[in-house]
């Protein structure tokens, strides 16, 4: 049976609900929501029911159905727990040519509730012709996390512009391109921001702009750590309207696999010892795809504002007057953390964290080490794999216990992530013989430890049982083999 789709205006006419329970109730709540004036015929009523016909927002027929209350009404939805009711119901409506819902029974209904996503005025139903609702209800939930809940307010405004968009553009044409500009471009991204007035202007600037013209934003994205089941709502959206994408290295192809199929992609990363894009690089690309008019995606590893550059990134729009604005990621301090099994705050343990960056030797030298080696805090270093050996070096030297716990995390999320943990005094070497990779975070603080137990996703941490080609595998009550300067900093300590 194919199902030929109906949008019912009810507001101010009556209809009829058989039945007074839960089923019922949530008929009738959709109903008042669309202005209906809804009879429920039934003996007994929820709590709610009985509230809505003393607040009279419903009228009540305490007695048995019969066919005098099908009298001027347009739609029934039959809602009762007795079978031979909803059959007469049924019955008695196909004869009078009034539309019928018999709930759980499609050969008995003449119409169909759809599942709804609701943006008013834009609304989405979804039907399965009563044979799969549930599969109705999966796809409306899928739909839901896609469509942003500024949609009803840009259908609004849309339709306030209406009589002026076709008489100032009379041609199918270019209405269809304005209104693809309207939808797509700054108007809708102002809307998502709750920005309605200044939305409006927009939307009168581009009614005056010369066919043609265009203008153009830029929208910074946090793409997470890796995993594309990480990704906000608004970073998927983002992603499919863009027309250029510039990504980072480290962004994975599963988050790349997300976007708009025709979108252009520029590989814009950085990598230490290989700086092949520069940032004064990055900012004249987006200078240059924005003022063509092009919406523009910046995609970064993690979140944009946690060591990302993407304040720079900001201040340069700023000044050249382009639009723009941020979707956070989830950072790799978060990520990493979690699906290693390590909470970074524990009441036990630690009662702050710290985010560090240790990307060249140079960085090193400007952090406060004294506070940095405080115990009960957690410690979440930024692209440090290089420069190991000189944070164990500094952190024993201030006076961070040697055994404090680790957990370096290698492609956190990922498929391939691994998990290397043991004590700071060990840290070098511990990496280097399971040879870690970036990108890779460290955890360190008294938290790391949690890792061997509360790990979850993907292998368990490599800790104990250290692999058959480390030369000198740091065992429980064993002392670690330490260089020279390490030994002298474990002796201070």
């Amino acid at each position: 049976m194919k199902l030929y789709p109906l949008f019912a205006d009810l507001s101010r006419r009556a209809v009829l609900v058989v039945g007074g329970g839960a089923v019922a109730e949530r008929k009738v709540a959709a109903l008042l929501e669309a202005g209906a004036q809804v009879t429920v015929n039934a003996p007994e009523l929820t709590a709610t029911l009985r509230r809505w016909v003393a607040e009279r927002r419903i009228a009540h027929a305490d007695e048995a159905f019969r066919e005098s209350w099908l009298d001027r009404v347009w739609l029934v939805v039959a809602a009762t727990d007795d079978a031979e009711t909803n059959r007469l119901v049924a019955s008695l409506a196909g004869l009078r040519r009034i539309f019928v819902n018999v709930v759980d029974d499609a050969a008995l209904s003449s119409f169909h509730v759809p599942a709804v996503i609701d943006r008013a005025p834009l609304t989405i139903a979804i039907s399965s012709g009563g044979e799969a609702p549930m599969l109705a209800r999966l796809l409306r939930e899928r739909l839901e996390a896609l469509l942003d809940h500024s949609l009803g307010a840009l259908a609004a405004l849309a339709a306030r512009l209406r009589g002026r968009i076709r008489a100032q553009l009379p041609a199918p044409a270019a209405r269809r391109r304005f209104y693809e500009r309207l939808f797509a471009g700054e108007v809708a991204e102002l809307l998502r921001q709750n920005q309605p007035q200044a939305a409006q202007a927009a939307a009168e600037r581009a009614l005056a702009q010369e066919p043609g013209e265009r203008r153009g934003s830029v929208v910074l994205v946090g793409a997470g750590p890796g995993d594309p089941g990480l990704l906000t709502l608004r970073a998927l959206r983002a992603l499919n309207e863009a027309d250029v994408i510039l990504h980072d290295r480290l962004v994975s192809e599963a988050v790349l696999a997300l976007a708009r199929r025709d979108a252009e992609r520029i590989e814009v990363g950085k990598q230490a010892g290989n700086h092949h894009t520069t940032q004064e690089r990055i900012h004249a690309l987006l200078l240059e795809h924005a003022r063509a008019g092009k919406r523009v995606v910046r995609l970064k590893g993690g979140d944009p504002f946690v060591f990302g550059r993407g304040g720079e990134e900001l201040e340069y729009l700023r000044a050249h007057g382009i639009p723009y604005e941020v979707v956070p990621g989830i950072t790799a301090a978060l990520a990493c953390a979690a699906y290693a099994g390590v909470p970074l705050t524990h009441r036990d343990h630690a009662q702050s964290v710290r985010l560090v960056t240790a990307h060249c030797r140079d960085s090193l030298d400007t952090l406060d080490w004294p506070a940095l080696a405080q115990e009960r805090q957690t410690l979440a270093v930024y692209m440090g794999v290089g420069e190991l050996d000189g944070l164990r070096a500094r952190l024993l030297a201030h006076g961070r216990a040697p055994s404090t716990p680790f957990a370096l995390v290698e492609n956190g999320s990922r498929a391939g992530q691994r998990v290397v943990t043991g004590t700071l005094a060990e840290l070098p070497e511990r990496a280097a013989a399971h040879m870690v990779r970036s990108p890779a975070l460290l955890i360190l603080g008294e938290v790391a430890a949690l890792a061997e137990t509360l790990a979850w996703f993907g292998q368990p941490p490599l800790g104990a049982a250290a692999p058959a080609h480390e030369l000198s595998p740091p065992r429980r009550g064993r002392k670690p083999v330490s260089s020279p300067d390490v030994l002298a900093a474990l002796h201070r300590a």
